[in-house]
């Protein structure tokens, strides 16, 4: 008798759809309201596109093998964020050259990881979890508690808002479909994509057929913290007022987003199917959290025990393959 089994990436949709039906059971959850449910699986759409494009980097980190995670990603999200909110100041001229600053820190900041990592032997993990606290302690230094600034018009329109009012897309959705065309096309129909699997899969072999390992190390770092540094300016239009913490947990959600879906599929395109669908369950989680009232840091808490269990599940199906 056949046994019925689940692919991953179904099983990953099945589980984002049953947490969005049981968080409209929740206290203030939707519950039979149609127009409550569909705001907010919007909001969860929004939010998941934010935390995609983070987790797109943190899937590049991953497939490529290195054994690391980039715990840097939440300070450089809070310095994208803010960088962007001080320099544009509500001048919608200057969102061009802001988008330009974030991204050229992001990869600034993911290159010195990579360089760390490659050159001075620092672990992945001690790296980037340094390079957090640097990142933090500089944004404290440069606003010293008082940041100043305000999001420009067009970003809100291009970001936060609905495609039109007689079709209830926000365009940040329409920009992840956009994101997510270029993440397949890099990972499958570029020399980028195929040497990162390539070393992903065995980085002897790779090495013995001319990849320069060390390299495209420096490189999936650098492209990682610009996806971060692209993740701050987004959050960036939603934003009011810029708190040093607003980048705070990104990194964890990320990381989790990354293992729930991507690392779990094989191929571009599965890895970044899976991204969206762990990213959706991830904020489907965070929502349904808060619309409990669970306090952030037990959602911290909550996530990081997703992390661990996801992690753990994935051994195992792998162990029953071998």
């Amino acid at each position: 008798m056949k046994r019925f089994t689940i692919s991953p990436p179904v099983a990953a949709l099945l589980l984002a759809v049953v947490l969005f039906l049981l968080s409209g059971l929740l206290p203030n959850g939707y519950g039979s309201n149609v127009k409550v449910a569909i705001s907010q699986a919007t909001n969860i759409l929004r939010l998941a596109v934010f935390l995609g494009v983070i987790a797109a980097g943190q899937t590049l980190v991953i497939i490529s093998g290195f054994e690391g995670i980039d715990l840097s990603a939440g300070s450089v999200v809070t310095l994208s964020a803010i960088l962007t909110y001080v320099y544009v100041s509500g001048a919608n001229e200057k969102v061009f050259v802001a988008l330009l600053i974030s991204l050229a820190v992001g990869a600034v900041i993911g290159f010195l990881n990579g360089a760390g990592i490659t050159y001075l032997k620092i672990s992945p993990f001690v790296m980037t979890l340094g390079m957090s606290g640097v990142v933090t302690g500089l944004v404290i230094i440069l606003n010293h508690g008082n940041v100043q600034g305000k999001v420009a018009p067009i970003m809100t329109r291009l970001i936060a808002r609905p495609l039109s009012p007689g079709i209830p897309i926000p365009n940040a959705i329409i920009i992840w479909l956009i994101f997510g065309i270029l993440m397949w096309l890099l990972l499958e129909r570029t020399t980028f994509g195929k040497h990162l699997f390539a070393i992903g899969v065995n980085r002897v072999t790779a090495k013995l057929s001319g990849v320069n390992v060390n390299a495209w190390k420096i490189v999936v770092y650098s492209v990682a913290g610009l996806f971060a540094g692209l993740g701050g300016i987004l959050i960036a239009a939603r934003m009011t007022s810029a708190q040093p913490s607003v980048g705070l947990g990104y990194e964890l959600d990320a990381i989790a987003a990354a293992v729930i879906g991507g690392t779990s599929l094989s191929g571009g395109e599965g890895s970044i199917v899976g991204t969206v669908i762990g990213a959706f369950i991830i904020s489907t989680l965070t929502i349904g959290l808060s619309i409990l009232g669970v306090p952030d840091q037990w959602k911290m808490v909550i996530t990081g025990v997703v992390v661990i269990g996801a992690v753990w599940l994935d051994i195992l199906r792998r162990r029953r393959r071998a």
